[in-house]
């Protein structure tokens, strides 16, 4: 990192700092990363670093707030254009995939979260993004029945969870692999396989 980020505003320090997380994420188990790397990273101090947040807590919840904010604002820009329900779980789905495939470290950081046992700040901001991915996946499905698109016997709650559980799958796949290209050329052929099990065959 540059010696300009000394003397950047708090706010964009803030910012930069859970940028650097996100990075170094992608390279490293997310539990492995300590704010003494994330200082060395961004070539601050510890004591600069605890300027703006008091613990490595706070540095994930801030970390988990943004990846709330950008992937849902995200697929909700993805959904303004769309011609119809199936066209909107489409993009959706894109646009999820190209968010990870930009911060690869992002998965990891959110499987970590998940894993802990007890409730912590970063786990309830998990939780709550995605009840409300799950909504708008839901509110999808459902127009996707009313207007013939999809089954009309389709249970949404059951293909909401085999959508997120697709783009997991892909997640883990190119996390296995060490190559996070591979979920951008996967994702279109694995999406066209969960669309024909979901449409109206009218």
């Amino acid at each position: 990192m540059k010696s300009f980020i000394k003397y950047l505003p708090a706010e964009e320090r803030r910012a930069v700092t859970v940028e650097t997380v996100i990075e170094l994420a992608g390279k490293q188990n997310p539990s492995d990363i300590t704010t003494a790397a994330i200082a060395k990273h961004m070539g601050l101090t510890q004591g600069s670093l605890f300027r703006h947040f008091p613990n490595k807590d706070s540095i994930m919840q801030a970390v988990m707030e943004w990846v709330s904010e950008r992937l849902l604002s995200r697929i909700d820009k993805s959904l303004q254009a769309v011609s119809s329900p199936l066209a909107g779980l489409n993009a959706m789905f894109m646009a999820h995939i190209e968010f990870v495939a930009e911060h690869p470290g992002v998965p990891r950081i959110l499987f970590g979260e998940l894993q802990h046992a007890d409730e912590t700040a970063p786990k309830s901001i998990v939780q709550a993004f995605i009840r409300h991915y799950k909504e708008r996946l839901h509110r999808l499905i459902e127009q996707g029945k009313t207007y013939g698109e999809l089954d009309s016997h389709l249970d949404a709650e059951s293909a909401a969870i085999l959508f997120i559980g697709t783009i997991q799958g892909l997640v883990m796949q190119s996390l296995l692999a060490g190559d996070v290209s591979l979920i951008r050329r996967d994702a279109p052929r694995v999406f066209a396989i969960y669309q024909r099990g979901i449409r109206s065959e009218q």
